[in-house]
């Protein structure tokens, strides 16, 4: 194969990040915070742990998406990418990439062990699930988060304007235990187990007695758990397989028809990987019909209330509360 290939699917490879990179950040941002604002505003989510790993993830996409967000402005506004010019952008994108990306898995874990706590038929392991507990394992993660993230800061350099690690033991580190497990191997073993096992329980939930509401509210958050957990297996795995072949291989640019191809599959990889970061919010409108009713309360309640605020000096221009509490009393029930 000749260069002007190899060069051709590199600017390919370019053009199809770049573009990706825009609909997970616009999807991303905006999925994360109607889920940040649907958990917080309906009151059956509320003080529920379950719910809470679900807020701390969207957070943490948030911050990942908004770093990433300004990384890319910074590339638009200069024509460079900052990160290959400028120490400190070198250094802050990988550390917060990795800290809320450490973050964000945790979550999605802590999630599966919770459901699988919750809906155990052992009381001893149910009364383990508490938002306390979820609270301070959230709090854990985030602090061990930040610690791993400091060799990032520590080990980053740029040398001939490309921003990466040059120390030999910290590039192993990267390459056989962050990448394929940390990120990779190990939370998806974690959350694939635990949600199959949540899933075993919620299917003898019956026997338990528990009010309707209850029982109802544990196979409608055990069902988005899994849904979340298929949807972060199938995107996370092929990115770890990926990374891991590109390091074993030692695929450089000596051939530069082969570089390009696995440039070109890394790109689709990563982009596949990031999606984890935006499409939580619109997994759960597609698979769970109660959850776009809740989310469809919430939002016409909102706007209710706002637009009975704003013309609420005509008397006969009235919005009727009964309409909205017989909507909340069928939704919660149902």
């Amino acid at each position: 194969m000749d260069s002007s290939t190899a060069l051709n699917i590199l600017l390919i490879s370019q053009k199809y990040g770049l573009y990706t990179s825009y609909i997970v950040l616009t999807t991303g941002i905006i999925g994360n915070f109607l889920n940040i604002f649907i958990f917080t505003n309906f009151k059956a989510f509320q003080n529920n742990q379950c719910v809470l790993y679900f807020i701390t993830e969207s957070i943490s996409n948030i911050c990942q998406l908004i770093t990433f967000f300004l990384i890319r402005l910074l590339t638009i506004l200069n024509g460079i990418d900052p990160a290959s010019s400028i120490l400190f952008w070198c250094k802050f994108r990988p550390m917060m990439i990795a800290s809320c990306t450490l973050i964000s898995f945790s979550a999605i874990c802590f999630s599966a062990c919770d459901q699988y706590l919750s809906t155990n038929l052992q009381f001893n392991l149910r009364k383990l699930s508490t938002i306390k507990l979820a609270k301070i394992l959230i709090l854990i993660a985030i602090i061990i988060s930040i610690l791993h993230s400091i060799p990032f800061c520590i080990f980053l350099e740029i040398r001939a304007s490309v921003c990466a690690v040059f120390n030999p033991k910290m590039s192993q580190y990267l390459s056989f235990f962050y990448y394929p497990i940390l990120s990779g191997f190990l939370p998806i073993f974690i959350a694939s187990l635990f949600s199959i096992l949540a899933y075993r329980n919620v299917r003898r939930i019956v026997r338990r007695q528990i009010p309707i509401v209850r029982r109802r509210l544990d196979r409608q958050l055990t069902a988005m758990v899994l849904i979340r957990i298929i949807a972060f297996v199938i995107l996370t795995l092929p990115y770890g397989i990926q990374r891991m072949y590109t390091y074993l291989a030692k695929i450089d640019q000596s051939n530069l028809f082969i570089y390009a191809i696995n440039n070109l599959v890394g790109a689709v990889m990563s982009s596949l990987f990031n999606l984890n970061h935006a499409i939580c919010f619109y997994i759960f409108m597609v698979s769970s019909s109660r959850f776009r009713r809740q989310v469809k309360y919430v939002l016409v309640k909102k706007c209710c209330q706002r637009l009975k605020r704003s013309f609420c000096c005509n008397k006969h221009q009235v919005y009727p509360n009964m309409q909205i509490q017989s909507m909340v009393s069928s939704i919660e029930l149902e």
